[in-house]
C-alpha cells in the first residue's frame, strides 16, 4: 500500500493550495500523471506542488484552470496563484491591481517617487535593491514586485486603453534615483508617457505649498460600469474603498489637486529644464 502524505490545508497559501490541486485531481478521478499529462508537467511535478516541495506558477495554474475548466472563474487557480504571489503586498492592493486591468480610467498622484504604472523597468529595480539592501523585502520579494510591475503595465496596453491621468508631486522629479543614467532615461519616459493620445502628466509644484490636498500616494479608478474606487496607501497599510459617500470627497480633492498644478505643457517644460540642470 502507498504511504500517502498528507498536507495540511491551514499550513499557509501554498498548502491550501496544494491540498485543493489534490482534491479537485481525485473528485476526477485522476491520478497526477494523468493530470500532468492534460497540463504539460510531469506527475512528479504534480506531486511536487501538491506536498508544496515546488511552488505553482502562474503558466502552471493557467494550465490547471484550462484542465479544470475553472479559468476565468472565481475559483480559478490562477486567483489562487496570486494570492501566494502577493503575500508581500499591502492590503487592498491585490484587489486594486485586478481593477485597475480592467479600468476605464486610472487616476495617479504620487509623492516622493514615480508611481509604479509610469516607472521604467531599470528605476523600479533601483527602488527594489535599495529595499532588499535595507532589509524590507528579500530578494525573491523583489522579483515577485518586478514581475508584478511589468503584468500591470503589460495590462494596460489593450486595443483600447484607458485614459492615464498622472500628478506628480514636484519631489519625484527632483529625487534622484539609481543614478544619472537611469534618471535620464526615466525623466524621457515621463515625457514619451506625456505625449501618448489617452494620457495626461501634470506636476504639483514645491509652490504651491498647503494648496496641496493629499499627503500621500491616492489611487483613482473609473470603472467600466462608470462607478469609482479609490485605493489610498501609506508605509505599512493600504485601503481600497469603494463606497460613494467615502470616494467622492477624493476625487473632488483630486480636481482640485489638478487644478493647482502645472499644465501638462508647462509640466513637460519643467521636466526639459531639470534634465539641463536648471532649477
Amino acid at each position: 500500500m502507498v504511504n500517502r502524505k498528507e498536507v495540511n490545508p491551514d499550513g499557509g497559501p501554498e498548502a491550501a493550495y496544494g491540498a485543493r490541486l489534490r482534491r479537485e485531481r481525485e473528485a476526477r478521478g485522476w491520478k497526477q500523471d494523468d493530470l500532468g499529462g492534460r497540463i504539460g508537467y510531469t506527475g512528479r511535478h504534480v506531486s511536487g506542488v501538491e506536498l508544496c516541495h515546488k511552488s505553482p506558477t502562474r503558466k502552471f495554474s493557467i494550465a490547471v484552470d484550462v484542465a479544470m475548466n475553472y479559468t476565468g472563474t472565481a475559483d480559478s487557480f490562477e486567483r489562487e496563484w496570486r494570492k501566494i504571489k502577493h503575500g508581500v503586498l499591502l492590503q487592498g492592493f491585490p484587489e486594486y491591481v485586478a481593477l485597475e486591468g480592467r479600468a476605464a480610467e486610472i487616476r495617479l498622484f504620487e509623492v516622493g517617487v514615480i508611481p509604479g504604472l509610469l516607472q521604467t523597468r531599470e528605476y523600479a529595480q533601483a527602488l527594489d535593491n535599495a529595499a532588499v539592501a535595507r532589509g524590507v523585502i528579500t530578494p525573491e520579494q523583489a522579483e515577485q514586485r518586478m514581475a508584478l510591475l511589468i503584468e500591470r503595465q503589460g495590462a494596460l496596453l489593450r486595443t483600447a486603453p484607458p485614459t492615464l491621468i498622472a500628478v506628480l508631486d514636484e519631489s519625484c522629479i527632483r529625487r534622484p534615483v539609481g543614478g544619472p543614467a537611469v534618471m535620464e532615461a526615466q525623466l524621457q519616459h515621463l515625457i514619451d508617457f506625456a505625449a501618448q493620445a489617452h494620457t495626461m502628466l501634470q506636476i504639483a509644484p514645491y509652490s504651491i505649498g498647503e494648496h496641496r490636498p493629499f499627503n500621500r500616494a491616492v489611487n483613482l479608478l473609473t470603472l467600466q460600469d462608470r462607478s469609482v474606487v479609490s485605493y489610498v496607501e501609506s508605509e505599512t497599510q493600504g485601503h481600497l474603498d469603494r463606497e460613494l459617500s467615502s470616494v467622492i470627497p477624493v476625487v473632488r480633492a483630486y480636481h482640485q489637486l489638478q487644478a493647482v498644478s502645472l499644465s501638462q505643457a508647462e509640466t513637460v517644460d519643467m521636466i526639459h529644464e531639470h534634465r539641463k540642470g536648471t532649477p
